[in-house]
């Protein structure tokens, strides 16, 4: 009865552990959809209503919502070069997808897995508008430092690098990404 019980619970481990990478795929899924639909939701916004107007002050002389068609990248630069930031960006998504792959499924990845969705929406929701309009809508800008005009895709990115660069450096361990290593440890009989 006791070793029926045990192996009852070894093969409920077994299933839940099965079902976690599912989950995982599901819900970093949907998470993306939200993500980029949020972004496209307020590019749709910002050309119904802010171009062609005055921008819209929400901090005088700190910040505002003004209109831009971005036909290059961060501070206007590589103008018009539309498919090389395509190319790039697919190149971008494919690696990220690569990682997410042979990350573990455990919870300790789990910053990780809401970085690479992070910047696949980011990536995803700017290449939609270069693809479909040849430019980019922007529209955030802090008027206060005369920052670059940016958009909410854009802060997915800047939010998942920095997530990136604070989690590597002060959370994960160099053991931690021996998921990436080509040489797997050898399981001892």
């Amino acid at each position: 009865m006791e070793k029926n019980m045990t192996e009852k619970n070894t093969e409920i481990q077994r299933e839940n552990h099965s079902r976690r990478p599912a989950v995982s795929y599901a819900a970093a899924l949907a998470g993306f959809i939200a993500a980029v639909l949020l972004d496209q939701l307020t590019k749709y916004w910002a050309a119904a209503s802010l171009k062609g107007n005055e921008p819209f002050v929400i901090i005088k002389g700190v910040f505002e919502l003004r209109y831009l068609e971005n036909r290059g990248a961060a501070f206007g630069l590589m103008q018009n070069m539309q498919i090389v930031f395509v190319i790039g960006a697919v190149a971008v998504i494919a690696a990220v997808l690569f990682l997410y792959g042979k990350m573990p499924p455990a919870a300790r990845f789990l910053p990780l897995r809401v970085c690479a969705v992070l910047l696949c929406a980011g990536a995803v929701g700017n290449m939609i508008d270069r693809l479909r309009l040849n430019y980019v809508i922007d529209f955030f800008y802090f008027r206060l430092i005369d920052f670059p005009i940016f958009n909410v895709a854009d802060c997915y990115v800047v939010v998942a690098c920095i997530l990136f660069v604070f989690l590597v450096l002060f959370f994960y361990k160099d053991e931690d990404f021996e998921f990436l290593s080509r040489k797997r440890k050898k399981t001892e009989n």
